[in-house]
């Protein structure tokens, strides 16, 4: 029984697909996090780890390259609802370079994340290869 959970495989998501959940996942983090934290930045840095190690694991893995850098852009994206700015789009522009800058942490740790686990997958998946052609050959 032990087997067959470990066995089981996760959603597995194309590389846009990836990026697709990791924007959306992050916006709606941002919107709540501004709804019931007053935009604590920690709070949306801390819940950013999380979505990075998913999109990590979920994405297939002819597509692993793409979550390192798709992690990011889902940051930027749902800053832009966390992000206090006033005075327009200059002033939420300033607000976004400004959250950008003092939450580099959040964001490097999160891509930092991102890329280890996928690049253990794509080991894996070459090892795995190298080891059916050697069987086969």
């Amino acid at each position: 029984m032990d087997q067959a959970v470990r066995q089981l495989p996760g959603p597995r998501l194309t590389g846009l697909g990836g990026g697709l959940f990791c924007a959306a996942v992050m916006l709606a983090i941002g919107c709540l996090d501004q709804l019931l934290f007053d935009s604590s930045l920690t709070v949306y840095g801390v819940l950013f780890l999380p979505v990075c190690t998913l999109t990590a694991l979920w994405v297939r893995g002819g597509d692993l390259v793409i979550a390192p850098i798709v992690v990011p852009i889902a940051f930027a994206v749902g800053l832009l609802t966390v992000a206090d700015g006033s005075g327009g789009l200059s002033g939420r522009l300033v607000a976004l370079v400004t959250a950008l800058a003092t939450q580099a942490g959040w964001l490097y740790g999160g891509t930092l994340v991102a890329g280890v686990i996928a690049t253990v997958r794509r080991v894996r998946v070459m090892r795995r290869r190298v080891a059916q052609r050697r069987r086969t050959a």
